[in-house]
């Protein structure tokens, strides 16, 4: 399931990501959201996120929110 919509992400969600070098494989990612890079209200292959350790990718599925607003 990809997420699409910037609205129904924030910072301190904890999250599943693809990298650029795992889309051929679809490998994912488990992190928490730093910053949203995405501006636009949507993307129909992911919102991009900046996670906590650095890692850049493109959200395919919410695990849980951790965090503050």
């Amino acid at each position: 399931m990809t997420v699409s919509q910037r609205s129904s992400l924030w910072s301190g969600m904890t999250v599943d990501i693809v990298l650029k070098q795992d889309q051929r494989t679809g490998k994912l990612t488990r992190g928490i959201i730093k910053d949203i890079l995405t501006k636009s209200p949507s993307h129909p292959h992911g919102i991009k996120v900046r996670l906590e350790d650095g890692q850049v990718g493109r959200v395919k599925a919410i695990v849980e929110y951790t965090g503050g607003l």
